[in-house]
């Protein structure tokens, strides 16, 4: 993965949120993702995200994550979503933190 991200953060509410994000988005969740763009990106977590150190364009060091999403009737389908673009988590099933696929 490319250490490059258009936005990175380095202010402690924005990371506590990022985490925040990661703990809501577990393996194998089905999940509807709300978007600060009014958009919504519907799938299945592929792998919990982790927040990560990037760089900006600017060369600004911080933090942000990206989610990749999944469809089982769609297989040749996938979405990768930054972290803070994602303004709500909405669950279609009950996967919770700590399962697995395996």
């Amino acid at each position: 993965m490319s250490r490059e991200a258009d936005t990175v953060h380095t202010d402690p509410v924005s990371i506590q949120r990022l985490d925040a994000l990661v703990k809501d988005l577990p393996d194998n969740a089905k999940v509807v993702l709300h978007l600060r763009d009014g958009g919504r990106v519907e799938g299945i977590v592929a792998v919990m995200p982790t927040v990560q150190d990037f760089v900006d364009d600017k060369g600004v060091e911080g933090l942000n994550g990206v989610v990749k999403l999944i469809d089982n009737d769609r297989p040749a389908w996938s979405a990768t979503v930054k972290l803070d673009t994602i303004v709500r988590v909405e669950h279609l099933d009950s996967v919770v933190y700590g399962t697995s696929q395996t």
